[in-house]
């Protein structure tokens, strides 16, 4: 079998010659095998009708094998050839020859080295859109997190407004006196709660002696 790897065959073809030659010759020796096979059903047929015949099943298949392996010797010669003959002249594209989808090539014709550059570049513009991906899903993440703190800042400025309104709703609009004011509120409620609780404890003990 040839070596040549014939990639623009298989390109062009969408399977290597080789690949072809090499089924080809499966199926040949395939059919060889299956002729040898019908050969030697025949003969013993035919020596069922000969009673005398001294030769036995066993005879006749190595007298099989030995001329098999003599017809896939002549056979693998001519095949040798045959394969040559269309690999050269029925599945080789002969190099003056451009494939359609390479047209391109002919009309862009591009050197080693300005293939390289040009490969260079591609990977420099990858590194930048990554680096610049990454760079706008930070800001991004950034951004979610500053509108969860301008979120927190709305909230804290309604709480202002409502305890400006709370605070003139009882005459006070300096905003020190208002605070002042809700300091002392917010003990007078402490106080008032703790005795609540005070008497609520009470209750719950004197209902216990009960």
């Amino acid at each position: 079998m040839s070596v040549n790897p014939m990639a623009y065959e298989a390109q062009f073809f969408g399977f290597t010659p080789q690949t072809c030659m090499m089924r080809v010759y499966i199926a040949f020796q395939d059919y060889l095998f299956e002729t040898m096979l019908v050969v030697e059903s025949v003969i013993l047929k035919k020596l069922l009708g000969f009673p005398d015949c001294k030769i036995s099943p066993f005879q006749i298949r190595k007298s099989t094998e030995k001329f098999l392996l003599f017809m896939k010797e002549h056979f693998d010669k001519l095949f040798s050839k045959m394969e040559e003959v269309l690999l050269q002249l029925v599945l080789n594209i002969p190099e003056n020859v451009l494939l359609p989808e390479d047209k391109v090539h002919e009309q862009y014709p591009y050197s080693k080295e300005q293939f390289q550059a040009l490969q260079d570049e591609v990977n420099h513009l990858q590194q930048q859109y990554k680096a610049e991906a990454s760079a706008g899903q930070a800001l991004r993440a950034e951004l979610e997190e500053q509108k969860a703190v301008r979120a927190e800042l709305e909230k804290i400025l309604q709480w202002f407004d409502g305890l400006e309104n709370i605070c003139r709703e009882h005459g006070t609009s300096n905003f020190k006196e208002s605070f002042a004011f809700l300091t002392q509120n917010s003990k007078k409620l402490q106080d008032v709660l703790k005795d609540v609780e005070k008497k609520s404890n009470k209750i719950k003990k004197h209902d216990q002696l009960l």
